[in-house]
């Protein structure tokens, strides 16, 4: 199949959709194996958490623009336009460039899907071509990348960033997070990896007392807002 125009493009995207929700990362490391590893070539800060994803990677974004830095964002949802997902300094995708990565990407789902581990999801197929396009057409100084759906099992959690960020946690998607907070925390903490200083908003104890030990069995650092550091309002 050949995608010409963006609306087919998109299509085949969202008709992936009732596939469903497919937590683990066995898709995503096949796909992105087949592609060269793209995830590797870009320098990562890597969002997860309940509230405050978004307010916390566009507040980080327009740091790092005002400092000089080309900055490669990922989010989800989008607000007018699918193409926002995949933005460089705020600003989306082309169409075009949508067309270019689902024609280079579809071959390779296809080719997963054919496999025991099945067909990839929307999200896995939307997260592979964000790390292609930052790999090998726009580049990027940082990518600042937010979770989709919990942490562990996340798409994106196939990154290795440079600093891991955990905003405050509550009871979200707990068909798939568990029905506590503190396993919700677990699967948010997942994003943590060895050596990759973590930090974050939570200040409830049993949370942070969750995301302490993950750190800890990383042998990495965690600062937690209102022990380690605080927030000041300035006129």
């Amino acid at each position: 199949m050949f995608f010409a125009t963006y609306e087919e493009t998109l299509e085949w995207i969202h008709g992936t959709l009732r596939l469903g929700i497919k937590p683990g990362l066995s898709r995503m490391e096949k796909m992105l194996e087949l592609l060269g590893n793209p995830e590797t070539k870009t320098k990562w800060i890597h969002i997860a958490g309940t509230n405050g994803k978004g307010s916390t990677l566009t507040l980080m974004r327009s740091i790092l623009e005002i400092e000089g830095y080309r900055i490669g964002t990922f989010t989800s949802p989008y607000i007018e336009r699918f193409n926002e997902r995949i933005a460089v300094n705020n600003i989306p995708v082309s169409d075009e460039r949508i067309i270019e990565l689902a024609n280079r990407i579809f071959p390779i789902v296809e080719e997963v899907a054919k496999t025991d581990l099945g067909p990839p999801s929307e999200f896995e197929i939307i997260t592979t071509m964000m790390f292609l396009n930052f790999a090998e057409y726009d580049e990027i100084d940082f990518g600042i990348i937010e979770v989709g759906l919990g942490g562990r099992l996340d798409s994106t959690n196939v990154l290795t960033p440079l600093i891991s960020v955990i905003t405050t946690i509550g009871l979200d998607h707990m068909e798939f997070l568990g029905n506590s907070i503190e396993e919700i925390a677990f699967e948010k903490g997942g994003i943590i990896k060895k050596g990759v200083p973590v930090v974050s908003g939570t200040t409830q104890p049993s949370v942070c007392k969750v995301l302490k030990e993950i750190a800890d069995k990383n042998l990495t650092t965690i600062d937690f807002y209102g022990q380690t550091f605080e927030s000041q309002k300035i006129r």
